[in-house]
Parts: C-alpha cells; sequence; structure tokens
C-alpha cells in the first residue's frame, strides 16, 4: 500500500516594522509579528496560496500615512490600511510558478485611523486591525473592491478568513 505524502504549507515570511510607539499598548513587537503573521498567512492559505511568499508590514501613524497615501495615491489624508503590492496580478499567476519565492508587498497600518474607525463603528479595535490585515494581504494578491463583483469577492473572503480566526463579520 502506498503511504500518503503529507501536504507541506509554502513558508510565508511577514516582516513586521513598529515605527509608532503606541503600537506597544497592545503587544510587544514579537508580540505583534506572531498576531499578524498568523493573520496574513491565514489569508493566504485561504486562496490556496501555494508559493513561498515575504510580506512586509509597518504600523505606523496617522502623519505617515497621510504622507504614503499623498505620495502613492494622490490622496492628502490619512487612510486606515495601504497595500504596495510588488506584482500585478499577471505577473504573480506568472511568477509564482517560476520562482522559489516571492516577495508580494507592503502593507501599511495607521493606528489612529484604525481606532478612530473602530470606534465610530462600534468594533473591538483588534478586530477591526485583524479585517484590514486581511483586507491588505487580499490586495497584494491582486483582489480589489473597484467593481461590485470583486468587492463581493474580496468582501466573502474576508469573511471566511476572519470567521477562522473567530471573528465576526465586519460588514454586519
Amino acid at each position: 500500500m502506498a503511504k500518503a505524502l503529507p501536504f507541506i504549507t509554502p513558508a510565508h515570511e511577514v516582516v513586521v516594522e513598529i515605527n509608532h510607539d503606541p503600537w506597544l499598548v497592545w503587544y510587544q513587537p514579537d508580540e505583534w509579528q506572531e498576531k499578524l503573521a498568523e493573520i496574513v498567512r491565514g489569508s493566504l492559505s485561504y486562496v490556496q496560496w501555494n508559493f513561498e511568499s515575504e510580506v512586509s508590514i509597518l504600523l505606523t501613524d496617522e502623519e505617515q500615512s497621510r504622507q504614503l497615501n499623498h505620495a502613492y495615491r494622490g490622496e492628502d489624508s490619512p487612510t486606515n490600511v495601504l497595500s504596495f503590492p510588488a506584482f500585478t496580478p499577471e505577473e504573480l499567476r506568472l511568477l509564482g510558478k517560476q520562482q522559489p519565492s516571492l516577495i508580494l508587498g507592503d502593507i501599511v497600518l495607521s493606528l489612529e485611523t484604525v481606532l478612530k474607525e473602530s470606534k465610530d463603528q462600534n468594533k473591538p479595535f483588534l478586530n477591526h486591525l485583524m479585517h484590514l490585515t486581511v483586507h491588505g494581504t487580499l490586495h497584494l494578491l491582486g483582489y480589489d473592491h473597484q467593481l461590485d463583483a470583486q468587492a463581493e469577492q474580496m468582501e466573502s473572503i474576508e469573511v471566511s478568513v476572519l470567521s477562522s480566526l473567530g471573528v465576526a463579520n465586519p460588514y454586519q
């Protein structure tokens, strides 16, 4: 009888940088590293991203978020999450089959903006942050929400990933 080979999950490295000390109210750097890595890996696993990859996450303040949003999106205001994909969706499909490991891109999260939104939406801060991390990760893979069908697909994935992490549907 043939022995079944175990499924090998690809390695997904997540690098977290904290340049705004108030983030440390919730977790220490190694704890943030562990928490955010779990969220990113859960997102990649859910969409069956089967290639080794790296994601960088910057935990920053509202001012740096505003500066980056202005420089890269032309919006002179802070935002909750920014994603900077390293590749287009087409490039990812091609490269994923050719490269042993890919840098997917960067995610930037703004503390003050996420806090304000979580308060305004009456959601626990960490749940909202988890949602935005999933959202940012999906953007790195080429998911978008410009069209209704795209938004529905992206939201459905977000809800499923968050549910697997014990977080309620953020759209209800």
